[in-house]
């Protein structure tokens, strides 16, 4: 099964009521802003959506540190293995990228971690983690713009290479509607320690999100999509409003040089041309986050 597939049919089967984030405010005040807004998102157009990445876009940092501090805060496994983390963690804030050979590092040492326990039990457990370490970590300004979509009828999903049972918790959370993310392999409720398909990442991203887009009836052209990484460009390619969101070198040039809507909330400053509808806010967060592996049972 593709990932992009395994994704959407995942979403499809849980897509989330709205639900008012529980636990720590993630402030979703709007500021003002100088220039004129544009009339967007719609309001009322049915097929019309949009889709976040996660990491660094909605969450600053990555999801898949702060789970993994909480799995070792409950013995999930030693401190040496919470130092890998932490150098992952350390790797992604001072490069400000998504490097493959560390991502492909985080993805074995959580799969390793949470092979043999019950999805259940992460899944209990990924709520509290999230209360603890995530929710204080959500850029308002971004997640005032899912609030801007929401508030105009559409529907919301995350987009992610990680774990879709995290993601899932985030964005019932935030009363997203639903998740995309990786989808790891379980038997009996218990996990593998394989993945089904790939890593949601990339181009697979892009797959998933046209696989969704189709099962659901939208119409990509009026849809918004929004993310910090140029490795996301297949997706922000796809739709007819791609916003770059705290973005890294590459997708900030590739952004300008396509006329993109920039926003940057690690500064606070504009980043670029027009403004992101007022509801965008120009708050930001101290602190650091994550990583993520993904974590999906697969029905047998």
């Amino acid at each position: 099964m593709l990932a992009g597939e395994a994704a959407a049919e995942a979403a499809r089967k849980s897509s989330l009521p709205a639900e008012q984030p529980a636990g720590r405010s993630t402030g979703t005040a709007p500021a003002t802003t100088e220039e004129p807004e544009p009339a967007f998102p719609v309001v009322g157009d049915e097929r019309a959506a949009a889709f976040f990445d996660l990491d660094n876009t909605v969450m600053q940092g990555a999801a898949i540190f702060h789970f993994g501090r909480g799995l070792y805060k409950r013995k999930f496994f030693q401190r040496r293995e919470l130092t890998r983390f932490a150098w992952q963690q350390a790797w992604f804030r001072l490069a400000g990228v998504e490097d493959p050979e560390h991502m492909q590092d985080a993805r074995d040492s959580a799969l390793s971690i949470v092979k043999g326990h019950r999805v259940s039990e992460l899944m209990s457990i990924g709520e509290e983690i999230y209360d603890e370490y995530m929710a204080d970590r959500i850029w308002p300004g971004t997640r005032a713009l899912a609030q801007a979509h929401l508030d105009a009828g559409q529907r919301v999903w995350l987009v992610t290479a990680a774990p879709v049972e995290t993601a899932t918790i985030i964005a019932r959370r935030l009363g997203l509607t639903g998740a995309l993310g990786t989808v790891a392999e379980s038997v009996d409720g218990v996990y593998t320690g394989r993945l089904v398909g790939e890593p949601l990442h990339g181009p697979a991203k892009a797959e998933a999100v046209r696989a969704l887009a189709a099962a659901e009836g939208l119409d990509l052209a009026r849809c918004a999509a929004y993310s910090d990484s140029h490795n996301d460009i297949p997706m922000l390619s796809l739709v007819g409003h791609p916003y770059a969101i705290n973005p890294d070198t590459k997708l900030r040039k590739h952004a300008r040089a396509l006329d993109w809507r920039l926003r940057d909330y690690r500064t606070g400053r504009k980043a670029a041309k027009v403004g992101i509808p007022a509801a965008a806010g120009v708050g930001a967060l101290a602190g650091g986050t994550a990583a993520a592996v993904a974590l999906h049972r697969r029905r047998r």
